[in-house]
């Protein structure tokens, strides 16, 4: 699969997870409001802020669809990992403002909330199960940070809709004793909120400040470069990534007696064995040492 067919195929689930955040959010909000739910309202504030961070992760990969310029000669693919940064942001500011409103109405004397207010937080979790199933199925095989920042999002809600079930059924089963029960479960919401939010921030500044690709790609990317005839070993192996791919840098070791022109050959050859066996790898600037220098220079 080329990058331009990932980012395609990660546009088409960021769209779709808007249309279904866009239906959960209206509908847990007006339920919520009308059945006099603070968890379920928490929870329908949640969802919006889900459309605004699933329209980050789609405006992010249609950004960092566009070919390399000359101002960004390796290409566009950071948007793709600042949207899953703006993503983080705003989880931990919706999650902070949730905390906040569930909160203030604590003590006020109101009704407890109707039974029906169950049914939409009910089809959050069904609906949310199958989201976030299909954004980290789809997120690892194309290796977008962004939108396994949404399945995470997506996962999170699970868990948070699940407290306010918990909290409304508490207050439904008994309103005198229980009666804030759901004031807290839309606590609870906000809590699950931030904590995602925050830890979707830390993977995504990770990238950014160009964290190693995994142990195990590094060791593929040694093991195919010996494939290529005449590379004798491999001295350094970093990489960074700009978007769904790597850019990587790499030293090869060669016999020290041949030309430069042979010694460029087996560099251009590296460069487009790793492009073709690795779909991780953009692109790849290789470096070309001679072979046992290293061994000569410890001897004397």
């Amino acid at each position: 699969m080329t990058n331009q067919e990932k980012l395609q195929l990660g546009r088409r689930v960021a769209g779709v997870s808007i249309v279904v955040s866009c239906f959960l959010s209206v509908l847990n909000v007006w339920i919520g409001y009308n059945a006099g739910s603070t968890s379920v309202v928490a929870a329908g504030i949640e969802f919006v802020g889900d459309v605004l961070a699933s329209v980050f992760v789609l405006a992010g990969m249609i950004l960092a669809a566009k070919p390399p310029d000359e101002e960004h000669p390796y290409g566009h693919g950071r948007i793709e990992i600042l949207a899953g940064l703006t993503v983080g942001f705003i989880l931990a500011a919706g999650g902070l403002g949730i905390c906040v409103r569930s909160l203030q109405q604590i003590g006020d004397a109101h009704p407890p909330p109707a039974l029906y207010a169950v049914w939409p937080l009910l089809t959050a979790v069904l609906l949310r199960s199958v989201m976030a199933t299909v954004k980290f199925k789809i997120g690892r095989r194309i290796g977008s940070g962004s939108l396994m920042a949404d399945a995470w999002n997506d996962a999170v809600d699970i868990l948070s809709a699940c407290a306010a079930l918990v909290a409304l059924g508490l207050t439904l089963s008994n309103p005198d004793r229980f009666i804030q029960a759901d004031h807290y479960g839309g606590f609870a919401v906000g809590l699950f909120v931030i904590y995602t939010g925050l830890g979707v921030l830390r993977a995504s500044s990770r990238e950014l400040i160009d964290t190693m690709p995994s142990p195990e790609l590094v060791a593929e990317i040694r093991r195919n470069s010996m494939d290529v005839p005449g590379v004798l070993g491999v001295e350094k192996c970093m990489g960074r990534k700009t978007g769904l791919q790597y850019h990587i840098d790499l030293h090869v070791e060669v016999d020290p007696e041949i030309t430069v022109a042979a010694s460029h050959d087996i560099a251009t050859k590296v460069r487009a064995h790793l492009r073709r066996t690795i779909d991780e790898v953009a692109d790849v600037l290789v470096h070309v040492e001679p072979h046992g220098l290293g061994m000569q220079e410890s001897v004397k």
